[in-house]
């Protein structure tokens, strides 16, 4: 799990929001004409939609699972252009935008449609499946390897080979899968995921790469454009 350092906290609880942040107004990788008072609010509106209604899809889909959200803003800009989904260290999901992501968004619907993208991983367990596939590819390509008569470092190099292959194996599925929940999730907040989606054009396309981490930008954009037609098929 990535280390979460210099954050603004908004709590979707009981809690309420985190008081205003001081967000840096420039340097790093943030653009010479970023508006943080504008980001700032922008990114609170969007939170405040999208976090409850997170969580509300992740309790109606779900059994057992920790669906209190939290969605922060890595203050830190020279962090790069990025969010995520992780966990805290008391296992709450969190989603995570650097300050340069919100500087890279043109419009709600954009910042809405990554929030619920990312929220709709943790909904669909997508992290313990790719830390099972990594674990088993690890351990599939060390075993191979020892079978081999390969040295203590050659094993260790399989292993570390064999983790990154079992990461990729379904990793093209997983991002099509939250982009159809995420779509629902965003569409539900009140914000257009067609309209958000677009944000997939500025993004270097993918391709259709053996083990690429991500399917190519048109499949995508066709998945998001399936589950506004058809939200019933992801009930």
């Amino acid at each position: 799990m990535r280390r979460i350092l210099l954050l603004l906290a908004v709590l979707l609880s009981a809690c309420g929001q985190a008081p205003a942040p001081v967000l840096p107004e420039g340097g790093g990788n943030l653009p010479d004409d970023f508006d943080a008072a504008a980001a700032e609010l922008s990114f609170r509106q969007v939170s405040g939609a999208v976090g409850p209604t997170a969580e509300r899809v992740c309790r109606e889909r779900t059994r057992g699972v920790n669906c209190n959200f939290r969605i922060a803003i890595d203050v830190d800009p020279t962090a790069p252009v990025n969010a995520f989904q992780t966990l805290d260290d008391k296992g709450n999901p969190v989603v995570l935008f650097t300050i340069a992501m919100l500087a890279d968004v043109r419009n709600p619907d954009e910042l809405a449609f990554v929030m619920s993208h990312e929220a709709a991983h943790h909904i669909l367990g997508h992290l313990d499946k790719q830390a099972n596939n990594a674990a088993a590819g690890a351990e599939f390509y060390g075993d191979r390897e020892a079978r081999k008569g390969g040295t203590p470092d050659d094993i260790r190099q399989a292993q570390e080979l064999g983790a990154v292959v079992g990461s990729r194996i379904f990793s093209k599925e997983f991002e099509l899968e939250a982009d159809a929940l995420g779509s629902i999730i965003a569409m539900e907040a009140g914000y257009d995921p067609l309209q958000g989606a677009q944000f997939f054009f500025r993004l270097p396309d993918p391709g259709d790469k053996f083990l690429g981490s991500h399917p190519p930008n048109a499949e995508r954009l066709e998945i998001v454009r399936l589950a506004v037609r058809n939200p019933e098929l992801l009930q």
